[in-house]
């Protein structure tokens, strides 16, 4: 029987046969920030059986909180079975978006994303977000526009891009081989050729109890580089904080490296024990200097920052042979303590200068260029800023420092930072989607 003999609408062709929409996210959370720029995506996969893709509209329906972001603040693009979803953050916070897939037969589906906001940044421009982890604490280029980050909360590094905001494009979790249970603390990372070199911290928990995968360095061979850069496990040695203190007690306990270490005593301050830079003297692929937040030679505000040489750690490393030391080099860096130090082909060197203290998100930041040798004073290129969340932490690669207009990439800890207004530190958050370290891009002046 014909539906128009009886009186009745003809359905259209297939209607019969088109079934509920898809609609699939690539991840449940999302972080942004205020005034980004390349703030992370998701993809949203779509399919409806009887149905071209093409006839499918995705878009934001709905919004739990629209100061943060509304459904006018969510983009859809892409017309295919895979589109690309963002959103521009419009306040600080928490909200609940409803992604909405239309078919055709007027079937729909839906998803909800959880979104979250942290607040704009200065030169939020030149800021991108290293996501899946808050606390960022050494980086290493590895060519392409990529770096290989380290997080001091645990022992996984993560592959990057640094030009974009996202999640790492690989990591890697040397624990077992490492043979620890717990974080080792890294703080410092040097690459000489297709060897990278990590340090842990050396020194004790901020309780003041000795951890035993603290005082661990390593190194790791990278093969390809980019988006194709791979790590496999080297060698370790466990021992280099015994060497030091040994070797400081045989010249009359010069920095109170016993003392910093004994248990008992935090690491971070003015008299404490804590390593954050590594990098190889001039011209050297054989001795490494140590460069520490904690303590200050002298131990007094004021005093000087200390970098330490260890004159054989290629073979410390290759071998296991015990460390030797050359004598510790003083640099005045206002009162302020190493946080990383970075050497370029050229033997130009910038030091990162920060609080040897434990509050030091508020408290001054300096880059310092130097020239790597005992006795030369470094000279400051720039103050930082710090109203915005995060320590600054890591410097990414040196630049030309005597090109006009040379920049640098650098890498907060934001672990401690409270970045979306509910009194949760960044490292505590129940989403890795949501845990994020900033990259930053600073002209040297």
């Amino acid at each position: 029987m014909v539906l128009a003999a009886l009186g009745l609408p003809a359905l259209p062709a297939q209607a019969a046969g088109y079934g509920t929409p898809t609609l699939a996210l690539s991840a449940s959370y999302l972080s942004g920030a205020v005034g980004a720029s390349g703030d992370p995506t998701v993809d949203v996969t779509v399919a409806q059986s009887g149905a071209d893709v093409s006839a499918l509209t995705v878009s934001a329906s709905a919004s739990s909180k629209a100061s943060v972001a509304g459904t006018g603040d969510v983009t859809v693009t892409g017309a295919g079975a895979v589109r690309r979803l963002a959103v521009t953050a419009r306040g600080k916070g928490y909200t609940n978006l409803t992604v909405k897939v239309t078919g055709l037969g007027g079937k729909s589906a839906t998803r909800t994303l959880s979104y979250a906001a942290s607040a704009a940044v200065q030169n939020a421009a030149e800021a991108r977000y290293f996501t899946g982890s808050a606390d960022a604490s050494a980086a290493v280029d590895v060519g392409g526009g990529y770096a290989v980050v380290a997080d001091d909360e645990s022992n996984v590094l993560r592959l990057y891009d640094r030009s974009r905001s996202g999640a790492p494009v690989k990591t890697w979790d040397f624990s077992s081989q490492l043979g620890v249970g717990k974080e080792v603390d890294i703080e410092g990372a040097t690459r000489i050729g297709d060897t990278i070199y990590w340090t842990g911290s050396l020194g004790n928990n901020k309780d003041g109890e000795y951890k035993a995968p603290r005082n661990t360095v390593f190194t790791t061979t990278v093969s390809g580089s980019g988006a194709g850069a791979q790590l496999t496990y080297g060698r370790a040695y466990k021992k280099l904080r015994e060497d030091l203190v040994a070797w400081d007690r045989a010249n009359g306990n010069r920095y109170g490296f016993a003392a910093g270490t004994a248990a008992g005593e935090a690491p971070k301050q003015i008299d404490g024990f804590n390593v954050e830079g590594l990098e190889f003297a001039p011209g050297s692929t054989t001795t490494a200097y140590l460069g520490f937040r904690a303590p200050l030679a002298p131990a007094v505000p004021g005093g000087k920052a200390l970098v330490v040489p260890v004159t054989n750690f290629d073979q410390v490393l290759a071998s296991g042979a015990k460390a030797v030391f050359g004598a510790g080099i003083e640099l005045d860096l206002g009162g302020l303590a190493v946080r990383d130090l970075r050497r370029n082909a050229a033997g130009q060197y910038l030091v990162l200068a920060g609080s040897w203290a434990a509050d030091d998100n508020s408290d001054p930041y300096a880059l310092y260029q130097w020239d790597g040798i005992a006795g030369h004073a470094p000279v400051k290129r720039a103050d930082l800023p710090t109203t915005d969340p995060g320590g600054w932490e890591a410097i990414v690669d040196v630049p030309d420092l005597g090109a006009p207009g040379a920049r640098v990439q650098l890498v907060t800890d934001s672990g401690s930072a409270d970045l979306y207004g509910d009194g949760t530190e960044a490292k505590d958050l129940a989403h890795a989607e949501w845990k994020k370290a900033r990259a930053a891009w600073f002209t040297l002046g």
